[in-house]
């Protein structure tokens, strides 16, 4: 016997197995003595009655057993048929824990023109030796010899039971039937290493969105085609399973939980994006927003701030080159900062030989007022011009100090989202095939029966 799942999207079981039928025929029963020692013929079914025991829930709608191998009449009665065949019933499939699933199987066999007042279905019976007592066959016999094994299938149970409906009457031929039973687990491994693993690596590439720069322009096309890849996935999977809406596959249900992960990822790039490239000229950073962004969560984030920087602002103006700026500093200060009654106290205190006297030979000089005039007049244009590059570099430090804040924000929503995602992706991978993963078949075959059906542990029949 062999199990295949030919048409897994069909729901259809193959299975490639010998149907063993007894029965005993009083009419043909002989004398061996008359007939030259005969104990054994070997005649063509359509010479015999048949009790024509067909598939009920086959999926091809061939009900007879295709190939009529001969039939064995013994001449005390006993018949005995074992034509191969190939059966294709239907098998509903489970598709909840796809690919770490398993599934029952079942072949339901009955006679479709005699009822129970006309035929009594049993199980086969046999003993292995002379001296031991009959036993049922509940279980299906496996020949290893025969035996094919699946590569994607594993048999897990294979029990044989009558079933007796008392709802419906005995001359019905719905009122019995022989049912053969096989559990099925799925062997995962090939879908471990072309479906689940690529899945999970395609998932968890998602943190690297957050490790990119804003500035670099490939947070989204990652993000996206990280999305992309996954409906992939997710058509190549559809194909392969039946269309049912009874339950999500999981393998489907990580692929749902992924795109949607992938989804808000791609909504929180798009408002870091928005934060990051926003200027002081449209956009005003609250006080609220910079204790929040700019204090509180980089150090819950374990965010390093910035190096400060060593050039600090004196009296409102930044130090530059004394080679240029320096000089008109002074003058400034000179000229603007110092009162004209400083500037008259100076004049004074020469008149008092508080400074170098002129000499007969030199030029009287100027009056103070003139040459104050005169000197201011003369440096006045550079001071406006100092003035006005002085007051430019102060707004245009303040204007990239804004939007260097701007940026901190969007680096730190990015270092928010990162330590939101990454446990979320983790817990979710866990959770989901960690279900799958323990999700075993059934120590025994039936629920509520102790039996395990099992060749290795017979029913002997009493009497």
């Amino acid at each position: 016997m062999s199990v295949s799942y030919k048409k897994e999207a069909d729901e259809t079981l193959t299975v490639n197995a010998w149907l063993e039928h007894s029965w005993n025929d009083y009419r043909l029963r002989w004398n061996m003595a008359d007939y030259g020692n005969i104990s054994v013929l070997r005649l063509r079914p359509d010479m015999l009655w048949l009790p024509e025991i067909v598939l009920e829930n086959n999926n091809d709608g061939n009900f007879k057993i295709t190939y009529l191998a001969n039939i064995l009449v013994e001449s005390n009665g006993d018949i005995q048929w074992v034509p191969p065949s190939i059966f294709r019933t239907a098998c509903p499939i489970n598709v909840n824990y796809f690919p770490f699933d398993w599934q029952n199987c079942s072949l339901k066999f009955c006679s479709l023109r005699y009822n129970a007042n006309e035929i009594d279905l049993q199980l086969l019976q046999k003993r292995d030796n002379d001296t031991e007592p009959l036993y049922w066959v509940e279980w299906i016999i496996i020949d290893p010899a025969s035996f094919t094994e699946n590569g994607e299938w594993e048999i897990i149970h294979r029990p044989a039971r009558k079933n007796i409906d008392p709802l419906v009457p005995r001359d019905s031929n719905k009122y019995q039937d022989i049912t053969f039973y096989l559990i099925i687990k799925r062997k995962p491994l090939f879908y471990i290493i072309n479906i689940v693993t690529p899945c999970i690596l395609i998932a968890f590439m998602i943190i690297l969105v957050f490790y990119l720069p804003a500035d670099s322009g490939e947070k989204m096309t990652l993000a996206i085609s990280i999305l992309l890849a996954q409906s992939v996935f997710l058509l190549l999977i559809s194909q392969r399973l039946p269309a049912t809406s009874f339950a999500i596959p999981l393998i489907g249900k990580y692929l749902l939980f992924h795109m949607i992960l992938v989804t808000a990822v791609v909504v929180a790039c798009t408002v870091e994006l928005n934060i990051h490239f926003r200027t002081p000229s449209i956009h005003i950073l609250s006080e609220w927003t910079k204790e929040l962004f700019l204090d509180t969560l980089p150090r819950l984030l374990h965010m390093s701030k910035p190096a400060e920087s060593d050039f600090t602002p004196q009296d409102g103006l930044l130090i530059r080159r004394s080679s240029s700026v320096g000089y008109i500093v002074k003058a400034e200060e000179y000229f603007t900062i110092k009162s004209r009654s400083e500037l008259m106290f100076e004049k004074q205190s020469e008149r008092h030989g508080l400074t170098s006297r002129i000499t007969p030979a030199r030029p009287s000089p100027p009056r103070a007022g003139d040459l104050q005039d005169q000197l201011y007049n003369e440096i006045k244009p550079a001071i406006a011009g100092a003035n006005f590059i002085v007051k430019h570099m102060q707004e245009k430090n303040k204007y990239n100090e804004e939007k260097d804040n701007w940026n901190r924000v969007a680096r730190t929503v990015d270092r928010l989202c990162l330590f939101l995602v990454t446990p979320i992706l983790i817990l979710g991978t866990l959770w989901i095939f960690l279900v799958g993963i323990f999700n075993h078949p059934p120590h025994l075959p039936f629920e509520g029966d102790p039996y395990n059906y099992s060749n290795y542990t017979p029913r002997f029949i009493e009497g």
